[in-house]
């Protein structure tokens, strides 16, 4: 039996592949293990600066496999959905989560059907890049299941209420175009897979302790008050402030001064 996923590393980018493109890449009970186990290894590696995270052939993910609730127990899913050990997340939430907890930006690269638990994944990533062919959906309520996936989470400062209590109630599917429009994808792209690895790239050449920072910061102070936030802003920068990568920083952008700023 292949592997659900797939793993590479270069120049500091990690390329999280879904490998499941005879089934649309719908998550597995081992898909989602896998997913879970390889956010927490990619946490672990400090020489990893950005992920991007994609599907093997024409879809990013079409939602759920329905062997997860055929092949499992009542008692066996009720096991499943108690929080991980090191994560408020349980399991099938962990696979979508743990690309928000990872300490490095994850680009997603999206094309075909990101559907139900897909889309879920999707919004775990900080950046999400479109191919135009891109279709999304809040599918679940076509199962008659909600999601949960950690989509409360991820989608509340994305997407509007409204609009995401019409496409959770319908399950309807909504083009790239539109769900450009209503803030589920960043940008579309000809390529998403070359867009994706290009900004990955660009945040891989900067400073890795910045990197860092920015996400920690973002993740910690959108949701907080005004004086938690700025504290963290505070708090979070001394950790940065004279290091040697922000040294680094200083020096390589003196030496490509912007044309506008030169003499």
């Amino acid at each position: 039996m292949s592997e659900p996923i797939r793993v590479t590393i270069e120049n500091h980018v990690a390329v999280v592949t879904l490998t499941r493109p005879e089934k649309r890449n719908a998550i597995n009970l081992e898909m989602f293990e896998a997913l879970s186990t390889a956010g927490q290894d990619l946490a672990q590696q400090k020489a990893v600066r950005a992920v991007v995270l994609t599907g093997e052939g024409d879809h990013f993910c079409a939602g759920i496999d329905t062997s997860v609730f055929t092949n499992s127990s009542p008692d066996e899913l009720v096991k499943r959905m108690q929080p991980l050990a090191k994560s408020p997340a349980n399991l099938f939430q962990h696979a979508a989560y743990v690309w928000r907890e990872l300490p490095v930006p994850v680009i997603a690269a999206l094309e075909g059907a990101v559907f139900g638990g897909g889309l879920q994944i999707a919004m775990g990533a900080d950046v999400r890049l479109a191919a135009p062919d891109t279709r999304c959906s809040v599918m679940e309520i076509r199962w008659g299941i909600i999601p949960d996936m950690s989509l409360t989470t991820t989608m509340r400062h994305a997407v509007r209420l409204d609009h995401l209590r019409e496409l959770t109630y319908t399950g309807r599917i909504v083009e790239a175009d539109e769900a450009q429009r209503i803030g589920i994808l960043t940008r579309i792209c000809d390529d998403s897979l070359a867009a994706a690895e290009e900004v990955a790239a660009e945040i891989a050449s900067r400073s890795p302790d910045a990197i860092r920072a920015a996400k920690k910061l973002l993740n910690v102070g959108y949701d907080a008050t005004e004086t938690d936030a700025l504290r963290a802003e505070a708090e979070i920068q001394l950790g940065v402030l004279g290091r040697s990568n922000q040294r680094e920083a200083i020096m390589a952008n003196a030496q490509k001064r912007a044309p506008e700023f030169k003499d």
